[in-house]
């Protein structure tokens, strides 16, 4: 297992350097000069040469790659031209919010998309299962900024259930941040009046986030349920008398499970990142909103760090992933 994990860990130190060489091309590319952005649009020449001069935008590539690389060993990601506060600092501030809205969209998904999979798969070709594969192929296929508006003209503006944007209202104090997650942190200061009103908020944008990861979940655990109820095993468990609750929930869902869990942490990485457009609509402050007014303003610091942030954390949900695997199918450490 050890062996394993080591092996793991390198190909997540080499993940992370292609990580770092792709967002410093990609920013070094743009048509538009990071120093000019930087100076504001009535500098001069003058003073746009002492910008670049300063951020050391006037050193040869490899050199600007060096800086950059050690900068980012000291935790050093930029400042940013828009709020003037450096990108590490307003990452740890937006970041929380975007990581609540994510692990409570995966809750959402595990807990809607393992049941109705394994449901599908018990009452193969029976009309509650063509329904559910038309709602499935529905959560893939439809568009997230769509359902937003969707959902918030239905619970919000007609039925007045749930607010259309934000965190809390603005009369609402926050709790005092803990982990930066309102939800957890009025949870563990015992604010049960805030910690419900931050849940009317999040519901709505976190159901939409888990539409598509809903919907692969529940194809693929139909998929190996389908499968796992065939195999050998499972009818041999039935033949010895074995208690279906037993076949169903301990057999064959322990073994469906392996590729769900790995379906689970693709879908956790690609969450994180698909978090832009339902934070635009529902207004939710977190990194994706702040990396859509970042990119609006041509304010490529900000940007490159909420890239490197969603990249560093999908490769880290999929470390998690391979190491749970391969802790569930012991095939897996000695493959």
């Amino acid at each position: 297992m050890l062996k394993y994990i080591a092996a793991r860990l390198g190909l997540l130190v080499l993940m992370l350097f292609g990580l770092v060489v792709i967002t410093f091309l990609v920013s070094n590319v743009a048509p538009s000069d990071p120093a000019a952005l930087a100076a504001g649009p009535d500098a001069t020449r003058d003073m746009v040469e002492t910008v670049r001069r300063e951020y050391g935008l006037d050193r040869p590539l490899p050199e600007q790659f060096v800086r950059y690389v050690g900068d980012l060993l000291q935790g050093h990601l930029g400042r940013a031209i828009q709020t003037g506060n450096q990108v590490a600092d307003d990452l740890a501030r937006y970041f929380p919010a975007t990581m609540e809205l994510v692990l409570l969209s995966t809750g959402f998904s595990v807990i809607v998309g393992v049941p109705m999979g394994m449901l599908a798969a018990m009452r193969r070709n029976r009309p509650f299962d063509h329904v559910v594969r038309v709602l499935a192929v529905s959560g893939v296929a439809l568009p997230a900024f769509w359902a937003a508006l969707l959902l918030q003209l239905v619970f919000s503006v007609h039925l007045g259930w749930l607010p259309t944007s934000g965190q809390l209202s603005v009369a609402t104090a926050p709790p005092s941040p803990v982990t930066g997650m309102i939800l957890l942190d009025a949870l563990w200061a015992r604010e049960w009046p805030v910690f419900g009103e931050a849940w009317r908020y999040a519901v709505l944008p976190a159901f939409v986030l888990a539409l598509p990861s809903i919907a692969a979940i529940v194809r693929v655990n139909r998929a190996e349920m389908i499968e796992v109820l065939g195999s050998d095993y499972v009818t041999a468990a039935r033949a010895h008398g074995v208690s279906p609750l037993r076949v169903i929930g301990w057999l064959a869902l322990k073994n469906a499970m392996l590729p769900t869990l790995a379906m689970v942490g693709l879908r956790l990485g690609w969450t994180l990142g698909s978090s832009f457009l339902v934070e635009t609509v529902f207004d939710w402050p977190g990194i994706g909103l702040y990396a859509v007014s970042s990119a609006l303003a041509s304010d490529f610091k900000p940007v490159m760090g909420v890239t490197l942030a969603i990249g560093a954390s999908f490769m880290l949900c999929n470390l998690l992933i391979d190491l749970a695997y391969g802790w569930l199918d012991p095939r897996t450490r000695s493959a």
